[in-house]
């Protein structure tokens, strides 16, 4: 840290918040099969981290200018130096948690062994296997004049062996070891719950593949390629947008390493060369002691599913009180705002509500903005029932979210086959916004005029059915015509390819939610100025928004009580003397992805409540389509500030941010407080004495 010490790196604490996903998989309090998921979800993470960010500062650091960090100056070369000293120290407590895990999962019956612990019968059951299912399929090289090193695709696993000929000359082979017909997992049969994985084998009998070499060494060997590409760098003015990005996902496959990992050391020598052929600096060399791909634990814990005691307790969305699933949605929304809380309360009311528009004759049309959405999606159902019943559907899809531009492409298609109206993202804004409208014509009471009403939804995460089980996240119904207008002047500008300039309700990136965000802080530094009570509360993912930072600070300053919930990167230091002394944060990771965003300024009766799709990152305040909704009915506000206060006391999963930089446990307070295991009791009415409300 350079410059102003109450600023954090972005990249530095993107790699604390991975490292509290690896804390869970080493926390004795989490159940055993559990665990396997977490060290898969901090492997997961951290490749699309080296695709994406590190891939994004390589790139700078071959610009003819130095770009730095704007908040701690650190140079795109710093940067990456720092983010690889602290990955390889990360990685040694990887190797220590996963042998940890595997210890306790032998009293299981879960090994995954290897060729020292195997009976001669059992060696020989397996080099049969190899010989059988594996070798044929094997495609084997050897580096030389006639054979180029070969292309090494993204992630994938390979057998790296280093050969010397009769003639003491030396050779590198490469093996791939990833095939549609391989099994990842093969069950020892004398030993049931035993496994070796494929590629060990691979590397074990790797001499019958090289028969005329002697083997000097050999490791499993995987690469990391830059992903960090743009739809501008593939532009061909002869393809419509859709095919473009078919473009771009394949000039992904082929961009520059970024990380070469090896499970065993091999010769220096033979890693210069290897680092040579990639085009890698050494130092982009990260020796792994664990398997390259931790995804086979899934394969894991299936063999552990009648162990209830290894997984979390078994939990699935319940209905919420405040909507019956037995009467018309509609309705309900037209006589009070309704609030869905997920993953507590099921999705399904709004997947109702969208059949009953797609249904109903006073509804003329549905307009949606999709990021990212399940496969085999029930809302993409629900979008194309209406469009084939005759209402006026508009969707834009948003080509552009990163690694699910495939699976939106083909969404795309489905909705146009359906006769839905496609708009595909807005130029250089990514539209990220969670929002749905629809617009219907009804009869005027009193006058029995037609006008038109509208019923809006405003969501802080994905419309995905799958995610929705996953994320916590807020998802708000409403008939305020207010609202609706607004709702209806933001598709309006997206389907003439702009953005809006003026909102009076809704808060809409880029526009007009960072100056309202810095509006409202000003507010409550100048109550703190007049000595009254001044509050800031921000529920969100990130905050990298160096602007909204330094207004922060500012608050802190002037006496503003600021207390903030942030999963992820958080490049702003809490506690320091003089500057955010009156900043407290805190992080929570659990069982589920904390994603609901809310922001929350000033107290009692004054008090603005807004739910957001937007994080404080640049990128979502300046440079994307985001809505933040406010909240207006008095019940639904009390019930997100009580959920706002609650997590906020976790004193479980959550971890605070010091002064110093640093995620510490917290106090305990009166009692320990699981604030998402709390939610969950809640909607099963396991608390105060109610009863439980049972999805039908």
């Amino acid at each position: 840290m350079k410059k102003n010490k109450y600023y954090m790196n972005r990249e530095l604490s993107w790699l604390q918040f991975n490292e509290r996903v690896l804390n869970e998989a080493a926390n004795p309090k989490v159940p055993l099969a559990e665990r396997l998921t977490f060290a898969s979800i901090y492997q997961s993470n951290l490749d699309e981290f080296f695709m994406v960010r590190v891939g994004t500062l390589m790139v700078q650091m071959n610009s003819k200018e130095e770009i730095c960090d704007n908040k701690t100056k650190m140079t795109s070369r710093e940067q990456v130096e720092a983010i690889l000293e602290q990955v390889k120290e990360l990685e040694k407590k990887k190797a220590k948690i996963y042998e940890q895990i595997l210890g306790e999962l032998e009293p299981q019956g879960i090994r995954i062994i290897n060729f020292n612990k195997l009976s001669q019968m059992e060696g020989d059951f397996l080099e049969e296997y190899f010989n059988e299912h594996i070798m044929p399929f094997l495609s084997p090289t050897i580096v030389g004049k006639q054979q180029p090193f070969p292309f090494l695709e993204n992630k994938k696993l390979y057998a790296i062996v280093l050969l010397e000929t009769k003639n003491k000359k030396r050779r590198i082979g490469i093996v791939p070891c990833e095939n549609s017909v391989f099994k990842r997992l093969i069950e020892i049969p004398t030993r049931p719950g035993n496994f070796m994985l494929c590629e060990e084998l691979i590397l074990h009998f790797l001499n019958k593949l090289f028969d005329r070499y002697t083997i000097l060494e050999k490791s499993v060997l995987r690469i990391t390629r830059n992903a960090d590409i743009d739809a501008e760098e593939v532009k061909d003015e002869d393809l419509d947008y859709r095919d473009m990005m078919k473009n771009l996902i394949r000039e992904r496959t082929r961009l520059s390493p970024v990380r070469l990992e090896l499970t065993r050391k091999i010769d220096p020598e033979a890693e210069n060369e290897i680092a040579g052929y990639l085009g890698i600096d050494l130092n982009h060399i990260i020796f792994v002691e664990t398997p390259l791909d931790l995804s086979f634990v899934f394969g894991l814990q299936d063999y552990l599913r009648d162990k209830t005691e290894l997984f979390y307790e078994k939990r699935s969305p319940r209905n919420p009180v405040s909507l019956s699933t037995k009467e018309s949605i509609i309705r309900q929304i037209e006589e009070k705002d309704r609030l869905l809380f997920y993953p507590y309360e099921s999705m399904k009311p709004f997947l109702m509500l969208l059949h009953e528009a797609a249904e109903d004759e006073s509804v003329v049309s549905i307009k949606m903005t999709l990021y990212r959405v399940a496969d085999k999606s029930k809302i993409v159902e629900a979008l194309a029932e209406a469009a084939e019943n005759g209402k006026e559907v508009v969707v834009l899809v948003e080509l552009r979210a990163r690694f699910d531009e495939a699976n939106n492409i083909e969404t795309s298609r489905r909705l146009e086959e359906a006769g839905c109206r496609i708009i595909y993202g807005l130029g250089k804004y990514k539209v990220h916004s969670k929002l749905c409208l629809i617009t219907r014509k009804v009869k005027e009471e009193g006058t029995g005029e037609d006008i038109c009403s509208y019923i809006t939804q405003i969501g802080t995460g994905n419309y995905n059915e799958k995610t929705a089980r996953l994320y916590t996240d807020f998802s708000l119904m409403t008939a305020r015509k207010e609202i609706g207008a607004e709702a209806a002047a933001v598709f309006k500008n997206l389907q003439q390819g702009k953005t809006i300039r003026k909102t009076e309700h809704l808060l809409v990136a880029p526009n007009c939610l960072q100056n309202r965000i810095l509006e409202m802080i000003d507010e409550e530094i100048k109550k703190a100025e007049q000595g009254r009570p001044a509050y800031i509360g921000i529920k969100i993912n990130s905050l990298t928004d160096k602007t909204i930072i330094k207004k922060l600070v500012s608050a802190s300053c002037h006496g503003v009580k600021i207390e903030m919930i942030i999963r992820g990167i958080c490049c702003m230091v809490p506690g320091v003397k003089d500057k955010t002394e009156n900043i407290r944060i805190i992080s929570v990771v659990g069982r589920f992805l904390e994603h609901s965003r809310i922001y929350r300024f000033g107290t009692g009766e004054d008090e603005k409540i807004y739910i957001s799709s937007a994080d404080f990152m640049t990128r979502n305040t300046t440079r994307r389509v985001e809505v933040a909704a406010p909240v207006y009915d008095e019940e639904i506000k009390d019930r997100i500030r009580r959920i706002f206060d609650l997590i906020m006391k976790d004193n479980e999963k959550g971890k605070e941010l010091r002064q110093d930089g640093k995620y510490v446990d917290r106090e305990p307070g009166i009692e320990w407080l699981d604030s998402q295991d709390y939610f969950y009791r809640e909607a099963y009415g396991e608390l105060d004495g109610q009863a439980p409300v049972v999805m039908e």
